[in-house]
């Protein structure tokens, strides 16, 4: 009987030769090494996202600072935004909950029109 690997014998294809794996083992050569990470302090921060920032004037008081963030954060539809996102909707859901909403805009439409 011959040896596993070898010409005509039972295991798997050039096992004898190391051919086998197909992805290469550390210290290979083949072996690609990761790409060097980019330090922390180098990336610049995401701006794509939801940021809404206010400028406290001189003088100003907590609380009209605080009225003045919160109109900006509903004028740039930000919670709206992370509503949206807060949960995954398949699409089929999303074209209903679309169509639903149509349908209302349709009605108040039509009520605001007698």
């Amino acid at each position: 009987v011959p040896a596993a690997g070898a010409a005509g014998g039972g295991g798997p294809p050039d096992a004898a030769a190391g051919c086998y794996r197909s992805r290469p083992r550390a210290g290979d050569p083949r072996r690609r090494a990761h790409p060097p990470h980019r330090e922390l302090e180098e990336q610049e921060p995401r701006r794509d996202r939801f940021v809404a920032e206010i400028v406290i004037q001189e003088g100003e008081t907590i609380d009209v600072a605080l009225r003045r963030f919160k109109r900006r954060v509903q004028a740039e539809d930000i919670i709206k935004e992370i509503k949206r996102h807060s949960f995954y909707m398949k699409p089929g859901d999303k074209l209903r909950a679309k169509r639903a909403a149509a349908r209302k805009r349709a009605r108040k439409r039509r009520r605001r029109s007698r």
